[in-house]
């Protein structure tokens, strides 16, 4: 498929300190590689960002048009944004002057998305070792290079593994991981696969028993007891397959309901929580290792955290996020709220002792990190609305909150 190259701009910022613990030692510490940042957990290293925000907030940086339509949030890697979105009658991996938002080349990743809810990508582009990694709503999988956007190779992971598509298409954000790209097909030869981050070939399948399907949110690291895993959240639970070989070694389902898993679980130590909405909840599971092994004891259930596909983050002990439409912190050794804010559904990311939360309705505001009241420093109305909730996650990275919103992509300096 054909590859549009505008201009090639260097792959990274050249910043010799604090670097993240990242597996791609292309990455400088103001980069944002993947869905959720480095780490997968929502929290970035930045400090010296703005306590407050002025009437108004922040100053806008620019405002880019031409990312079409989509809930892909972005990936910031040097020079670049890379996104996606329904393009010229396709499904397009996107990249963008990190500097003025001028599109510097789009690739074609696949057909185009269609759903009754919006339509395009949800999944967000991972970018590791100049490489960018893009999975689309209908299952197409895009390895291409990341100055130039030329295709080193594609698969449809549906097609190649016997799934079917979800109720409202493919979400995942892969997770490329030492030489792999994992993701879940959820069909019936594979419900987890890890392909060859090179040339997409196949290094082992895991075949979960009762063979769940897809569902939306993105798998994760743990390392327990010596044995690393891979926690992927299926249609019907949480579940971890050793990084090695796929090998599944437990599975939990308290967290898990009937109609869409979405967010993105949270690996803290040995115990792993995990949330969905429709009134389900969530799960805190200790995890014990002996041998080449891990199994996963519940903890305990709360109904306080039923995040539907904002996300959360974990702070020294906590837990922020939306439950369904209040905003709220939770203890996580003992599932029960600390503080709760009524009418307040979207999204969350942290940076220096702030939070930022993105309500789907378009207000973002700035939040202080604490875990024992709500704090409002700033808030903003995101100007330039489209018609769509504005599910895509935010995004911190170089001082600067990325905020994506269908066709167009809103940049804020958020520096002091």
């Amino acid at each position: 498929m054909q590859s549009i190259r505008i201009r090639v701009l260097c792959s990274c910022l050249g910043i010799a300190s604090g670097i993240m613990l990242v597996s791609d030692d292309r990455l400088c510490a103001e980069d944002w590689n993947q869905f959720r940042g480095p780490n997968r957990d929502n929290l970035s290293s930045e400090t010296g960002l703005l306590d407050r925000w002025p009437d108004g907030g922040p100053e806008r940086l620019w405002t880019a048009t031409g990312l079409g339509k989509g809930y892909a949030s972005v990936a910031v890697v040097g020079d670049l944004v890379y996104s996606m979105g329904n393009v010229d009658d396709g499904e397009d991996i996107i990249a963008l002057d990190r500097n003025t938002g001028a599109i510097v080349w789009k690739t074609r990743n696949g057909e185009e998305y269609h759903d009754g809810t919006g339509d395009g990508p949800r999944g967000t582009p991972t970018v590791v070792n100049g490489k960018v990694y893009a999975l689309g709503g209908n299952g197409d999988l895009t390895c291409c290079d990341s100055g130039t956007g030329e295709v080193v190779w594609q698969k449809n992971i549906l097609n190649a593994f016997g799934g079917s598509n979800i109720t409202w298409g493919i979400s995942e954000s892969v997770l490329v991981d030492d030489g792999k790209v994992v993701c879940s097909p959820g069909g019936s030869r594979a419900s987890v696969v890890a392909l060859d981050a090179d040339d997409g070939s196949t290094k082992w399948v895991s075949r979960i028993p009762e063979s769940p399907q897809a569902s939306y949110a993105s798998p994760v690291i743990a390392r327990v007891g010596g044995v690393k895993q891979y926690v992927v959240f299926t249609s019907k639970g949480i579940v971890g397959v050793r990084a090695g070989d796929g090998q599944p070694m437990w599975g939990q389902n308290k967290s898990s309901n009937g109609t869409a898993n979405c967010a993105t679980p949270l690996v803290v130590g040995n115990r792993i929580f995990s949330s969905s909405g429709y009134g389900t909840g969530a799960e805190l599971v200790e995890l014990r290792s002996q041998g080449t092994t891990t199994t996963a004891q519940l903890t305990y259930h709360t109904r306080d955290m039923k995040n539907h596909h904002g996300g959360m983050v974990h702070l020294k002990g906590f837990v922020y996020g939306s439950n369904e439409d209040i905003l709220a912190c939770v203890n996580l050794r003992t599932g029960k709220p600390t503080w709760r804010e009524r009418g307040k559904k979207g999204s969350v990311v942290y940076a220096d002792n702030k939070i930022v939360f993105r309500n789907e309705g378009g207000e973002v505001e700035l939040l202080a990190a604490k875990s024992q009241s709500y704090q409002e420093l700033g808030s903003f109305s995101q100007p330039d609305r489209s018609r769509r909730p504005a599910w895509s996650h935010p995004v911190i990275a170089g001082g600067r909150l990325y905020l994506r919103d269908q066709d167009k992509l809103l940049v804020y300096n958020l520096q002091k």
